[in-house]
C-alpha cells in the first residue's frame, strides 16, 4: 500500500476493548467510551458489544454522525453554548437518540434552556465540575447552584461529571484519580442539598481509569484505550504490544545516524508533551527518536542500524486522536494482512 497510511491491528484492538470492559465491570462502573478518539462506527459497535452503555462525544457534529450510524445513547461532554443552528441540530439528534449535555455555570444553564426553548425537555443535563485540570467545569461546591438554575429553567439535571485531564503526567495519574473522586463526591452532595439526585456521577480518562472505583463514580469515559498511543506508553500505562494503531511510513532518505520518513505533521500531529521523548514513537525501533517534523517528513535519529531506503516503518503518534481526525479511513490489519477499511465517519465534525 502507498504510504503513509493509518493501520489498526485488529487483534490488539479487540484485546484492548475487552480488557477495559472487563476492568470497569469488575469495579461496578458503567463504561461510556469517548468516541472522539476513533470517530468510527465499527469500533463504537465493538465497544457496545463489549458492554458499553453508550458513547461520549465532543461535539454536536460527532453526535450527529453516531446517531446517524444507529447509536442511541450519547453524551456531549462539553459545556455547549448554543446558537440557533446548534440548538436545532441538537434537538434533531435528540429525536433519535437519548442525549445528555453539559453545563458548568448558572449563566450557561440559563442560556442553554433559552436556546432550546420548547425542546429543552428532550435532553438530560450533567453539571461539569473542575477536579484539578482547570479547563472547563466549575467549583464542585457550587454545583448545586448550577443544577438548581438548570432545573428552574426547565432542564432535566441527572448528575455531575468531570475530566481529570491533569492525570496526563507520569507522577500525577493516581493523585488526579483521587481528586476526581473527592470532587465528584462534593458536587453530588451539593446537588442533594438542593433536592437533586446525582444519579450519574461520571469521570475517568484513559490514564486515570484504572484507579477509578464505584464507591462514588457510576461511569467512566476513557477514549484512547482502544488504540493507545505514545503518550500512554511514556506514562507507563501500556507496553508497545498494547498499541493497536500506527502510521506506516516509508524511508525516503538515509544519512549517517539519521533517516527521514514520508509521514509528517499532517498525519502524526505535532503534540509533544514534556514527558514524551520525541514527536512520535517507533515501536519496533526503540533505539530511534523522531527529532523533527515538517508537514510531510519525520526526521529520525537512531543509535542502531539505519533502515534501507524504501523500507517501511511503523510510527505511533503521540496523540492518536489527532491522527485519526486527519485521515478518511483506517486500514484494518489482521495477522499482517489487510482485511478491511473502516471510514472515519466523524472526521472534521468539530462543531
Amino acid at each position: 500500500m502507498d504510504t503513509p497510511y493509518v493501520a489498526v491491528d485488529l487483534a490488539v484492538l479487540r484485546a484492548n476493548i475487552t480488557a477495559m470492559a472487563e476492568a470497569t465491570s469488575a469495579t461496578g462502573l458503567a463504561l461510556r467510551p469517548h468516541a472522539k478518539t476513533h470517530k468510527c462506527a465499527q469500533i463504537a459497535g465493538m465497544q457496545r458489544d463489549a458492554g458499553a452503555v453508550g458513547l461520549t462525544v465532543a461535539t454536536i457534529g460527532e453526535a450527529e454522525a453516531f446517531a446517524a450510524a444507529g447509536f442511541d445513547d450519547l453524551f456531549i461532554a462539553y459545556p455547549l453554548y448554543l446558537s440557533d443552528t446548534k440548538a436545532r441540530r441538537l434537538a434533531d439528534v435528540a429525536t433519535t437518540a437519548s442525549v445528555r449535555v453539559a453545563v458548568d455555570s448558572v449563566e450557561g444553564a440559563v442560556a442553554m434552556a433559552s436556546a432550546l426553548g420548547e425542546n429543552r425537555g428532550r435532553v438530560e443535563v450533567l453539571v461539569e465540575i473542575d477536579s484539578g485540570h482547570h479547563r472547563t467545569g466549575g467549583d464542585p461546591a457550587a454545583a448545586g447552584e448550577v443544577a438548581q438554575a438548570a432545573r428552574d429553567h426547565g432542564l432535566r439535571v441527572v448528575g455531575v461529571f468531570t475530566f481529570p485531564g491533569h492525570g496526563y503526567s507520569p507522577d500525577a495519574r493516581l493523585a488526579a484519580a483521587r481528586q476526581e473522586r473527592d470532587a465528584i463526591a462534593v458536587a453530588a452532595d451539593a446537588l442533594a442539598a438542593r433536592g437533586i439526585d446525582a444519579t450519574i456521577r461520571s469521570g475517568g480518562s484513559t490514564p486515570t481509569v484504572e484507579a477509578a472505583t464505584g464507591d462514588v463514580l457510576t461511569e467512566v469515559r476513557p477514549g484512547v484505550y482502544p488504540f493507545n498511543d505514545a503518550q500512554q506508553f511514556h506514562l507507563g500505562r501500556i507496553g508497545v504490544d498494547d498499541i493497536a494503531l500506527s502510521v506506516t511510513a516509508t524511508v525516503v532518505r538515509r544519512s549517517g545516524d539519521r533517516f527521514v520518513l514520508d509521514a509528517g505533521s499532517k498525519v502524526l500531529g505535532t503534540e509533544k508533551p514534556a514527558y514524551v521523548d520525541g514527536f512520535a514513537l517507533l515501536p519496533d525501533r526503540l533505539d530511534a527518536r523522531v527529532v523533527a517534523l515538517s508537514e510531510h517528513h519525520a526526521t529520525v535519529e537512531t543509535s542502531g542500524v539505519v533502515p534501507d531506503l524504501g523500507a517501511q516503518v511503523r510510527v505511533v503518534p503521540n496523540h492518536v486522536c489527532i491522527t485519526v481526525n486527519l485521515v478518511d479511513e483506517l486500514i484494518v490489519v489482521d495477522g499482517g494482512d489487510v482485511v478491511d477499511r473502516w471510514p472515519v465517519i466523524a472526521r472534521g465534525a468539530n462543531a
